[in-house]
């Protein structure tokens, strides 16, 4: 099982930037998925983003080109780059890492998107 810990929402305001970190308990280099996942209050979570061990990345069509995930294997990390966020984009945002069919999800971190 991997332990996930997720750093670095807050207060944003509209058209801002944020980064979310996100802190992995064990080796991620080879064959750990990893992604980003958001909930809002009365709505199912939402895959946000997500990056495969190669470094391929694929977006929810309501973030493309505004959210960009990355990642560190070297110091097991996972990041995303939120910019031009909206009030939509308010919630709690999930890390999770995806290895032989298990998934693992971090305690989550509020994002809160505004003026």
């Amino acid at each position: 099982q991997v332990q996930l810990g997720e750093s670095g929402g807050g207060l944003v305001q509209p058209g801002g930037s944020r980064r979310l970190s996100c802190a992995t308990s064990r080796s991620i280099a080879r064959s750990y998925g990893m992604g980003w996942d958001r909930q809002v209050p009365g709505k199912p979570r939402e895959a946000v983003a997500s990056i495969t061990s190669a470094g391929s990345a694929n977006y929810a069509a309501s973030v493309k080109g505004r959210f960009t995930i990355s990642r560190d294997n070297a110091k097991n990390m996972a990041y995303l780059e939120m910019n031009s966020l909206k009030p939509e984009d308010t919630g709690v945002y999930y890390c999770k890492s995806v290895a032989s069919g298990r998934v693992d999800w971090g305690q989550g971190t509020q994002v809160t998107v505004s003026s």
